[in-house]
């Protein structure tokens, strides 16, 4: 048995989680347990840590339920632009076992160094971990670090939302204004989206690696050749198509544990 490790205590200035945060303070902000439990989720890691000195730490609200395995007590909260929920089951060995959405970007390690960034420990800190033994937990992209004075949404929901109701954001649906779209957005958030994908397509789907990704996705679509303009509303349909199923599959791939490649440009 995994022997339990003291977390400090909050920051002063950090407000509990489920409230509105000012700049600098508590990085955690909590949704409830009745709002995102129905959400897929994927096993990232087990802490030797308590779940209420976690919940100490964020200044997180457990709540309590139950599900196949019997009753249990959980903390649902977004950090870093990443969907986390800590749980602890009726039963299972001591410690805080660490769950993420299963839609959207899941590079493990990365978001696990964000996690133990907040609670203030390292590495030993983990006991178990879904990625493998070994993994470099200490490269922190920039733009999660920043001072911010409101949450930042979850990547994951964000990718949610844009891909089950691109016109809400778009209007005009077309392949052009997608890719655009998800450029930007990476963008401003640091290449928490989409750094690795354009390496990713090259290896699997064979795509040119002097591309852009946006021009490899179009590549990959029309095997016979890039469509003449302009494209028909079903070319246009089929490139944004297309488009979703890579990306959802490179999604999958991080899932799996695989750290992205850094992008070269």
């Amino acid at each position: 048995m995994a022997e339990m490790i003291n977390l400090p205590d909050p920051e002063t200035d950090w407000a509990p989680a489920t409230s509105p945060q000012t700049e600098g303070g508590n990085p955690a902000w909590q949704c409830s347990m009745f709002r995102a439990a129905t959400e897929p989720l994927i096993s990232l890691a087990l802490l030797a840590v308590e779940l209420d000195a976690v919940a100490r730490r964020l200044r997180l609200t457990v709540e309590e339920s139950w599900d196949g395995h019997g009753a249990v007590r959980a903390a649902f909260f977004t950090l870093g632009g990443t969907d986390f929920v800590v749980t602890g089951h009726e039963g299972d060995p001591p410690g805080t076992y660490v769950w993420v959405r299963r839609s959207g970007p899941v590079d493990p390690a990365a978001r696990m160094a964000v996690l133990l960034r907040a609670l203030g420990v390292g590495t030993e800190a983990v006991t178990y971990s879904t990625w493998g033994v070994g993994t470099d937990l200490s490269r922190l992209p920039a733009a999660w670090t920043r001072p911010r004075s409101r949450p930042v949404e979850s990547h994951q929901r964000f990718w949610e939302g844009f891909r089950t109701r691109t016109g809400m954001y778009l209007g005009r649906v077309t392949y052009e204004a997608v890719a655009a779209y998800l450029d930007g957005y990476d963008h401003a958030c640091g290449g928490a989206l989409l750094t690795g994908l354009r390496e990713w397509l090259a290896d699997t789907h064979g795509a040119g690696r002097n591309l852009v990704w946006s021009a490899q996705v179009v590549q990959i679509t029309f095997p016979e050749g890039r469509p003449e303009s302009p494209w028909s509303p079903d070319e246009q349909r089929q490139a944004v198509d297309g488009l979703f199923t890579l990306v959802e599959e490179f999604f999958q791939h991080l899932a799996d544990g695989n750290v992205p490649a850094p992008s070269a440009g």
